[in-house]
C-alpha cells in the first residue's frame, strides 16, 4: 500500500526545526548516527552496485545522493552535470533538494553548499529528513505518529517476552533483548530466546545484529559497544534500525492469515429457513395486532356522560399495562431475530434474508409508531373530555344556579309592575310611586349583569358541546324573553307615572334618600349572596388560594357595608321621629321602594350567617389541593428517582462497547445483568404507574416539580427494554463472526484496543490518517507509491462507503474480520496457499510445516498429490495445492 502525503508539508519536519537550528549534536550520538545513516544508505545504494564509506564527503558532488533518491524512490530524477566544478556540484545537489521538497518535505536550514562543504550535521540532518519521508513515513503520516505507529508495533509484537518493556527508542532497546524477541516472534526458528539473559548485553546485541545481516537481509547499522557505553543511545539511529526490522516481517502478517485460513475451513450449514419463517409468522401476528388494536384507540365516540368516560379510561389503563408490554418484548424478540439471521446468513456467505412485502423492521417499526400515536392521542383525549366534562358540570350547575335566583327576582319585580294601586293615589302618593319606580329601574339595569352572565354560561355550554344543550338553550331564551318583556313593562310603568306627574308633589325626601342607597346596598346583598354561593373549580393551591384571598378581601368591605347599613337604619329611625314628631299618618310607609329595614336586616344577617360557611367550603378545598400538592411531590420525587436510574442504564450498557479489557462473553454477562437489574426493578417502575393513576384521578393535570412525564419515561423504559436485547444481539453477533471465521478474542481484543487508541477523542470514530496508523499498527505494509494510494482509496470506499470522511468501529471491525475470516471458497485457499508458496504454482513440505500446525500439516501432505505442471526447476517433493484445494469442495477428481 502507498503512503498518504502529509497533510501539510510545511508542518512535516516541525519537530526537527530546532535541532537544524541550532545545529548541534551529541558526538556519541553522531558517531552513532554516521554509522547506522551510512549502512542505511548502502543497504539500496548496494542494488546499484555502489556504496559510501564516509557519508560527508561521499555525497558532496549530489551523484550518489541523486542515485540513492532515485532507488529509494522509484523515480527518475532529473539528468545530473557532469563537471566536476563547484557549481557543478551544488545543481546536483539543489536537484536533489527541490526532489525531496516535492515530496512535501519541508527543508529547514539545510542548503546545497552545506552539502558540498562536507558539512557533516548538516549531511546526517538531511540524511535523516530522507529516512523519515521515505521509510519510517511508511508507518504512519507525521512523524509524531509514524514514531507512535513503531513504537505501538513493537509493545505488540514483544508483550509476551519477559524482561522486555519497550517505552522509547533508546533505553528499551539498551540490552539487546528487544531486538531478539523481534526476531524470535517472527522467526523462532533464528534464535533461542529463553536462553538470553538481561546481564549480557553485548553478547545480545550482537546476536540479534548477527542474525538479522544473515538470515533477514538488514545490514548492522548499530554498533553494540556504542548502545551499551552510549548513557542514551541516538534515538535516530535505533528508529531506523528498527523500522527495518518493520518493513522486513511486514509480509508475516499475510502467512499467518493465510494459514489460519487453511487451518480453520469450516463446513458451516445452518437452520436459518426455519428462522425466517419463525420471523414471518410472529411479524404477521404483531401487525395484525397492531392493525386490529388501532380502530379502538383512534374511536373517539361517546355520549358525553362521565360514566361512560371512565369505563373508557379503566380500559385503556387495562391496555397499557396487560396487553401492550408483551407487544412490546415481541417487537424487540423480532428485532433481535432479524439482525441474528441476517448475520448468520452473512458469515455463512448466503444471500441477505428478505421477508414477505411488509414484514421488514421498518414497517414494524412505522406500525409501532402510527400504534404509539393512536396510544398518545387517545390518552390526550381522554385527559381533555374528563376536563370537559367536569367543567360543563360546573357551569350546568351554575347556570341553574344563576337562573334560579334571576327567577326569584323577576317574579318580585313582575309582582311590582303589576300594582296599579299609584292611579288611585294622592299628589303625594304618586309622586312616590315615581321615585320608587326610578329605583326600580336602577335596580333593572344592576341586574343586567347578571342575565349576560346567564347567556354567556349557556354559550359556553354549547361551545362544550353540553348533552343537553337544547334545554340549556330553551331556558336561556325564557329568561332573555321575560327580561325583555320586563323591561317593556317597566317602560310603560314609567311612562304612566310621567302622564300623572304633574298632579303629584315630591315625596319626603327623607324616603327617597332611603330608597335610592337601600336599592343598591340590597342588590349588592344579593350579589354578595350569590358570589357566597358561587360554585366554583380549581386544579391548584395557587387557584384557591386566589379565592380565599378574594374572599378575605370582600371580608374587608364589610366594615363599610356595616356602616351603610347602620346608615339606612339610621334614616328609617328618623322617619320615626319625624311621623311621632308631626303625627303625619301613613308617613311611615317609603313610597319610593318596597325595601323596607327588616328586609335589609334579613338579608345582612343572612350574608353575615355565610360567610362563615364559606370560609368553611375554601378551608375543605385548599385541603384538598394540598393532598394533591403532596401527591406532586410524590410522584415527582419517584420520577426524578426512576428517571435518573433509567438514564444511567441507558449510558451504562451504551458504554459497553468502551470496554477494552473484558472479553465478549465478559461484556455479554455484564450485558445480562443489566437485564436481570432492569426487571428487578420493573416493581418501582409498576409503583410509579400507580402513582400516576392517583395523580390522574385527582384531576391533576400540571407537575412543576419535575421535568419527567409519565409519557416520557415510559418511551424511556421501552428504550431501556429494548437497549439490552439490542446490545446481547450485537455482542452475539460479534461472537458469531470470532467463532465463525477463525478471530481469536485475542484479535478482537487487539482490534478494540488498537482503535481506541488511535481515536483520541472517544469519538468511536477515526479520521483516514487515524485509520491508516491503526492498520499499519496491526502489521499492514503501505507502500508509497501510485498503487498503494489506489489501495487505500479501495480500503476507505470499503469502511466508508458513503464518504462521510470518517470510520465508525463497526466498519472496522468488519473490515478486520473479512481480512481474516474464513471466506469458505477454493479460491480463498488457493490464494492462502500462495500466500505460504511465494506466489508459486506448487508448495513445498518445509514451507507448509514453517506455518502450519504439525498434526494439521501431515493431514495435509497425506492428501496432497505431486505437482505436475509445467513449472521449469521444480524441486523435489512438490506439491499441488490447487487440486487438493479444489478436492476440499468437490472441484475435482481427488
Amino acid at each position: 500500500m502507498s503512503r498518504v502525503s502529509p497533510r501539510n508539508g510545511g508542518d512535516y519536519m516541525q519537530q526537527e526545526d530546532e535541532w537544524e537550528r541550532d545545529l548541534l549534536l551529541d558526538p556519541a550520538w553522531e558517531k552513532q548516527q554516521r554509522k547506522t545513516f551510512t549502512a542505511w544508505c548502502n543497504s539500496h545504494l548496494r542494488k546499484t552496485g555502489t556504496s559510501i564509506e564516509d557519508i560527508g564527503q561521499d555525497f558532496c558532488n549530489g551523484l550518489k545522493l541523486m542515485l540513492l533518491l532515485e532507488v529509494i524512490s522509484g523515480e527518475q530524477l532529473p539528468k545530473p552535470e557532469k563537471g566536476k566544478m563547484r557549481f557543478h556540484k551544488i545543481a546536483n545537489v539543489n536537484k536533489a533538494l527541490h526532489f525531496i521538497a516535492s515530496k512535501g518535505v519541508k527543508l529547514v536550514s539545510i542548503g546545497a553548499e552545506e552539502i558540498v562543504d562536507g558539512n557533516v550535521k548538516m549531511t546526517l540532518g538531511l540524511i535523516w529528513t530522507i529516512i523519515l519521508r521515505f521509510t519510517i513515513q511508511d508507518i504512519s503520516i507525521e512523524e509524531s505518529t509514524a514514531k507512535e505507529g513503531l513504537l505501538l508495533w513493537c509493545q505488540r509484537k514483544t508483550a509476551p517476552y519477559k524482561n522486555v518493556n519497550v517505552q522509547n527508542f533508546h533505553m528499551s532497546f539498551k540490552d539487546g533483548l528487544a531486538f531478539c524477541a523481534l526476531i524470535h516472534r517472527h522467526r523462532p526458528d533464528l534464535i533461542e530466546y529463553q536462553e538470553l539473559r538481561k546481564d549480557q548485553p553485548y553478547e545480545n546485541l550482537n546476536l540479534a545484529f548477527d542474525i538479522a545481516d544473515e538470515h533477514l537481509d538488514i545490514p548492522k547499522m548499530l554498533d553494540a559497544e556504542d548502545m551499551v557505553n552510549t548513557v542514551k543511545p541516538d534515538e535516530r539511529a535505533v528508529m531506523t534500525y528498527v523500522s527495518c526490522y518493520y518493513h522486513a516481517f511486514a509480509g508475516a502478517q499475510k502467512a499467518e492469515q493465510a494459514a489460519s485460513r487453511i487451518c480453520r475451513v469450516m463446513d458451516i450449514n445452518r437452520g436459518n429457513e426455519e428462522r425466517m419463517k419463525e420471523y414471518e409468522q410472529l411479524t404477521s401476528e404483531l401487525l395484525e395486532w397492531i392493525r386490529q388494536t388501532k380502530p379502538w384507540l383512534e374511536d373517539r365516540t361517546m355520549d358525553n356522560t362521565m360514566m361512560e368516560l371512565q369505563a373508557k379510561q379503566a380500559e385503556f389503563r387495562n391496555y397499557r399495562w396487560q396487553h401492550k408490554p408483551p407487544k412490546l418484548e415481541e417487537k424487540a424478540h423480532l428485532e433481535t431475530m432479524f439482525n441474528n439471521i441476517q448475520t448468520k446468513l452473512r458469515v455463512t456467505n448466503r444471500p441477505a434474508f428478505m421477508p414477505t412485502s411488509g414484514k421488514l423492521l421498518s414497517d414494524i417499526n412505522i406500525a409501532w409508531k402510527e400504534l404509539e400515536k393512536a396510544e398518545k392521542g387517545f390518552e390526550e383525549w381522554l385527559l381533555s373530555e374528563i376536563m370537559r366534562l367536569e367543567r360543563m358540570d360546573h357551569l350546568a350547575k351554575k347556570f341553574k344556579q344563576k337562573c334560579e335566583s334571576h327567577d326569584r327576582w323577576t317574579d318580585a319585580k313582575l309582582l311590582y309592575l303589576r300594582n296599579e294601586e299609584f292611579r288611585n293615589s294622592k299628589l303625594m302618593d304618586l309622586k312616590a310611586h315615581k321615585k320608587k319606580h326610578e329605583a326600580f329601574e336602577s335596580e333593572v339595569g344592576a341586574h343586567q349583569e347578571r342575565v349576560e352572565q346567564i347567556t354567556a354560561i349557556a354559550n359556553e355550554l354549547n361551545s362544550l358541546g353540553y348533552y343537553d344543550a337544547p334545554a340549556i338553550n330553551d331556558r336561556c331564551k325564557e329568561i332573555c324573553d321575560g327580561w325583555v318583556d320586563l323591561g317593556a313593562q317597566s317602560q310603560e310603568r314609567r311612562q304612566a307615572l310621567e302622564e300623572a306627574e304633574q298632579m303629584l308633589e315630591a315625596v319626603d325626601q327623607l324616603h327617597l334618600e332611603f330608597a335610592k342607597r337601600a336599592a343598591p346596598f340590597n342588590n349588592w346583598m344579593d350579589g354578595a349572596r350569590d358570589d357566597l354561593n358561587d360554585v366554583f373549580i380549581v386544579h391548584n393551591i395557587g387557584e384557591i388560594q386566589d379565592l380565599i384571598d378574594a374572599h378575605g378581601q370582600f371580608k374587608m368591605t364589610l366594615g363599610e357595608a356595616d356602616k351603610e347599613y347602620s346608615s339606612l337604619l339610621g334614616l328609617s329611625d328618623q322617619v320615626e321621629e319625624l311621623v311621632q314628631q308631626y303625627n303625619i299618618p301613613g308617613a311611615t310607609e317609603n313610597p319610593y321602594t318596597n325595601i323596607s329595614p327588616e328586609h335589609l336586616g334579613a338579608l345582612w344577617d343572612m350574608v353575615k350567617k355565610q360567610i362563615p360557611e364559606r370560609d368553611a367550603v375554601l378551608h375543605e378545598e385548599l385541603e384538598k389541593q394540598q393532598c394533591n400538592e403532596q401527591l406532586r411531590r410524590s410522584f415527582a420525587e419517584k420520577a426524578n428517582t426512576v428517571g435518573r436510574w433509567i438514564e444511567s442504564q441507558m449510558d451504562a450498557v451504551a458504554n459497553m462497547g468502551l470496554e477494552c479489557n473484558a472479553t465478549l462473553e465478559q461484556q455479554m454477562t455484564k450485558v445480562k445483568s443489566y437485564g436481570t437489574s432492569i426487571q428487578e426493578y420493573k416493581p418501582q417502575f409498576d409503583e410509579l404507574e400507580q402513582m400516576n393513576q392517583e395523580v390522574q384521578e385527582a384531576l391533576i393535570f400540571e407537575n412543576t416539580y419535575t421535568e419527567y412525564t409519565m409519557e416520557t419515561l415510559r418511551v424511556g423504559w421501552e428504550q431501556l427494554m429494548t437497549s439490552v436485547p439490542k446490545s446481547i444481539s450485537e455482542i452475539e453477533n460479534q461472537i458469531l463472526l470470532r467463532d465463525s471465521k477463525g478471530i481469536s478474542e485475542e484479535q478482537m481484543k487487539e482490534y478494540r484496543i488498537s482503535f481506541n487508541h488511535f481515536d483520541k477523542n472517544k469519538s468511536q470514530r477515526l479520521e483516514p490518517n487515524e485509520f491508516k496508523a491503526c492498520l499499519l499498527s496491526l502489521g499492514y505494509n503501505l507502500r508509497e507509491d501510485a498503487q498503494g494510494d489506489a489501495d487505500f482509496r479501495r480500503i476507505m470506499s470499503i469502511v466508508d462507503p458513503s464518504c462521510t470522511g470518517y470510520v465508525m468501529y463497526d466498519a472496522f471491525l468488519d473490515y478486520m474480520t473479512r481480512e481474516n475470516q474464513d471466506k469458505d471458497t477454493a479460491d480463498q485457499i488457493i490464494e492462502s496457499f500462495r500466500v505460504l508458496a511465494g506466489d508459486r504454482p506448487y508448495i513445498t513440505e518445509e514451507e507448509l510445516r514453517l506455518e502450519i500446525q504439525p498434526e494439521q500439516a501431515d493431514y495435509i501432505l497425506e492428501r496432497m498429490l505431486p505437482y505436475q505442471g509445467p513449472e521449469p526447476d521444480v524441486p523435489p517433493g512438490a506439491l499441488d495445492y490447487k487440486s487438493f484445494s479444489m478436492a476440499l469442495y468437490g472441484q475435482s477428481d481427488l
